[in-house]
């Protein structure tokens, strides 16, 4: 749906010595929500993504089409689907495992009360542990913007304008 109302041109593809003319969606439309709509509270809900939702499902619930993902997607200012969005537990554990191996309860760094990264010696300061670490990185994904549902049409309208 969402390259679907982008413009088309006609592209040649060169093999060796053959030539081969395909239509082509331009994928180089940058389109963005406006600030000023983002930062509107009254338009939005926020929700915490589920351990394995992907924006589909996320779409499918909300808006009962998993085709309007790129609403979400675009509305948080997310655009890749592995390092913008949470990964599974099973998919985190692999991660940690394979980035810090058996440093992973290693000592990252140190925070203080209100969650700045300090020296060790600093007064109050916490160890961090790179395990930590990765889940809280992980765990602040999980929040995102959804569109009220009612606004769709209007999304979908000012969208088509853009392209």
């Amino acid at each position: 749906m969402y390259f679907d109302q982008f413009p088309k041109f006609l592209y040649d593809f060169k093999y060796g010595n053959t030539t081969k003319t395909a239509v082509t969606t331009d994928i180089t439309r940058n389109i963005r929500f406006r600030k000023e709509l983002l930062e509107n509270i009254a338009l939005y809900d926020e929700y915490d993504i589920v351990d394995g939702e992907t924006p589909e499902i996320i779409a499918e619930k909300i808006y009962g089409d998993p085709e309007y993902h790129w609403i979400n997607m675009l509305a948080n200012q997310k655009h890749d689907y592995i390092s913008d969005f949470p990964l599974t537990e099973f998919a985190l554990e692999k991660h940690i495992v394979d980035t810090y191996g058996a440093q992973r309860y290693a000592i990252k760094h140190y925070v203080n009360a209100a969650g700045f990264v300090v020296n060790s010696t600093a007064t109050g300061a916490v160890s961090v542990s790179n395990d930590a670490y990765e889940r809280s990185l992980n765990e602040a994904k999980r929040r995102i913007k959804i569109i009220s549902p009612e606004l769709i049409t209007s999304v979908l309208t000012q969208f088509k304008e853009l392209i």
